[in-house]
């Protein structure tokens, strides 16, 4: 028989889902996978339940229901003051995955390079290599995830496409500086590219740090294509609700990959996620400070038992150094260990790079309940003797 496609049939499944399902299988505590406890913000819930059972649940418009992208467009100048057109530069996607995908397929010609920042989602690279892209790879490397202006700027050449950038960072938590972020802002006018900014985690930053889009910076706005994330926002992960903003001149070949791909998202949720981005700011200040006195739980508990616990500017996760335990292995044997001897699962962070060298570090998720976290320390405590 004729094989498939060898992109993506090189790949294996993905490392969330060999995790979660380890975790069934020992009946472990999940903090490998990236999905809150709890159902999200009720009244959110009730409006997609009000709206499935008396609103239209036939085909909307491809772009996305006209309520969602206004709010799209008045969140973004409520929070970045960034003004927007929602009806010709905002589009709802199914999930930011899609909106990945739709923006790579449009961007990209085979040939063209893009540059990646390591560590990376492990949607990336396949998505990129399929689109016939030419991956350039930049090292971060913990503990301090520090961005090398040199390795950066000679990555860049003239065939560089676009660079992919995650703030803040899925598995590091990293969330880049202004200063980073003027440095890649002069490479893409340099090398006239553009920029897709992965920005799911932009509400939940800790220790009194903003997210910076790069779009807002001087000469970004005509060539950035930002995505948030209704799963990151309100907790509601399933959902798989996500939205691009972007200058017609972009969106309008984004939306051609996307009417071939998913072409809409329920309705339902649409109007749940629009009326949930009119909440008040402090909806958005209380979702990362409750954050925060999660990442702070687990941090604490971890460091008591013996890892090293890196910095965390962002996101739902903490990276930790397990050497200091004593284990004699690498991280992906680690974690299948501490998943079926300790009964906790967490996720090998060398999965998010190419090549070897970063073969000690794992990554625990935070966004659970307290007595989750509590119940998972107790457990890594009891296991390791501590």
């Amino acid at each position: 028989m004729k094989s498939a496609n060898f992109v993506l049939g090189g790949y294996g499944t993905t490392i969330f889902e060999v995790m979660s399902r380890l975790a069934q299988e020992h009946n472990a505590i999940n903090l490998g996978q990236g999905f809150p406890d709890g159902n999200g913000p009720p009244d959110v819930v009730a409006v997609a339940k009000d709206y499935l059972e008396n609103g239209l649940n036939q085909y909307p418009s491809m772009m996305g229901i006209p309520a969602l992208r206004e709010a799209v467009a008045e969140i973004n100048k409520r929070f970045y003051g960034l003004v927007v057109d929602g009806l010709t530069e905002v589009m709802v996607t199914s999930g930011g995955t899609e909106a990945l995908a739709a923006s790579l397929f449009a961007l990209i010609e085979p040939g063209d390079e893009v540059v990646l920042i390591e560590p990376l989602y492990d949607s990336y690279l396949p998505i990129v290599k399929r689109a016939g892209g030419v991956p350039k790879l930049v090292r971060l490397e913990p503990p301090n995830w520090k961005l090398s202006e040199e390795l950066l700027a000679r990555a860049f050449s003239n065939k560089t496409k676009l660079i992919l950038l995650n703030s803040p960072m899925n598995p590091c938590s990293k969330v880049f500086s202004k200063n980073e972020l003027s440095i890649i802002a002069q490479l893409l006018e340099k090398f006239d590219a553009y920029a897709i900014c992965d920005e799911v985690y932009e509400h939940l930053l800790f220790d009194g740090l903003e997210h910076i889009p790069l779009m807002t910076l001087p000469g970004m706005r005509e060539r950035c294509v930002r995505i948030g994330s209704a799963g990151k926002t309100f907790s509601l992960t399933g959902w798989k609700v996500g939205y691009i903003t972007a200058s017609p001149n972009l969106l309008a070949p984004i939306s051609k990959a996307h009417q071939f791909l998913t072409f809409t998202t329920p309705p339902n949720l649409q109007a749940a996620v629009a009326f949930g981005l009119s909440k008040n700011k402090s909806y958005f200040t209380s979702l990362s400070g409750e954050l925060q006195k999660c990442r702070d739980l687990l941090a604490e508990g971890l460091k008591n038992i013996g890892f090293e616990v890196m910095p965390c500017q962002g996101s739902y996760f903490i990276t930790t150094d397990f050497r200091p335990l004593g284990f004699n292995g690498n991280d992906e044997e680690f974690c299948r260990y501490i998943t079926s001897e300790a009964k906790v699962a967490a996720v090998p962070v060398s999965a998010f790079y190419q090549g070897g060298g970063v073969e000690h570090f794992v990554r625990f998720c935070f966004c659970k309940e307290e007595k989750t976290l509590i119940e998972a320390i107790d457990r890594l405590r009891e296991h390791f003797g501590c």
